[in-house]
């Protein structure tokens, strides 16, 4: 079976935000607001989106 995949975008900056929220945004691959990276949709991915997700935009491909 396939894995949707999808896109994750940073909106906000990681300044003033925990040191596991800045860690969360590195793992995605996240360093920069308005960039980007397309990953499978797996459970663990899907739990750091929703850790960080008032950072980030997510939209299905």
């Amino acid at each position: 079976m396939k894995m949707a995949k999808i896109k994750i975008t940073q909106l906000k900056s990681v300044i003033d935000r925990s040191e596991r929220q800045k860690q969360t945004m590195v793992a995605l691959g996240l360093r920069k607001i308005n960039k980007f990276v397309e990953v499978e949709a797996t459970p663990q991915i899907l739990g750091m989106v929703r850790k960080v997700n008032h950072l980030v935009k997510v939209e299905e491909i």
